[in-house]
């Protein structure tokens, strides 16, 4: 029983880092994991629904905003991690981290670098904490839809800096990164 672990998150100006946790059923494959990144975002959809349809366990959870801004990116995807993971309806025996670093777990952890793009269920986790994060920021974008983040997602685009120039940054921007710090230190 092991569970794969991602985030989708950690550079973008705005929004949480959501990260899932996810146990696949050997006996219900599923077709075409890979990282999240290289799936357009139809096949991410299709791909979050067979896997939470088909997975023995699966979790997403997040670092907010304010958790961000609070103890640092780093920390709070590695808290997102640990809420993913205790989430999960079923204790996996062993988790494989997406990375180079592992949050404090209550079972062995290892970390994979490029698992997401290697390892089933964390590719599989990828895809959730993905998919989620997106439908975050798109609800993001019902609220201010100035900043245009159901284009972007919140990452620092040339359209995003243009928007955080024009009308500031709201509550959902993370104030410890530079160039939204920058704006409100010039403010």
């Amino acid at each position: 029983m092991i569970c794969g672990v991602d985030e989708a998150g950690r550079g973008p100006l705005a929004g949480p880092v959501v990260a899932a946790a996810v146990i696949l059923d050997p006996t219900r494959p599923i077709v075409g994991l890979a990282d999240s990144k290289k799936l357009s975002s139809a096949k991410r959809e299709r791909l979050a629904d067979e896997i939470r349809a088909k997975a023995i366990a699966w979790s997403v959870a997040e670092a907010t905003v304010e958790e961000i801004d609070m103890i640092n990116i780093l920390q709070a995807t590695l808290l997102a991690m640990q809420r993913a993971v205790a989430g999960l309806a079923v204790r996996p025996e062993e988790a494989w981290i997406d990375g180079n670093r592992c949050p404090q777990l209550e079972m062995p952890a290892r970390a994979i670098v490029g698992g997401d793009a290697t390892v089933a269920a964390i590719s599989a986790a990828s895809i959730l904490a993905k998919t989620a994060r997106d439908a975050i920021m798109l609800d993001l974008h019902a609220c201010h839809p100035q900043y245009g983040f159901d284009r972007h997602m919140g990452y620092g685009t040339p359209e995003h800096l243009a928007a955080l120039a024009a009308h500031g940054p709201c509550d959902a921007h993370r104030k410890s990164f530079a160039p939204v710090r920058q704006l409100i230190l010039f403010a």
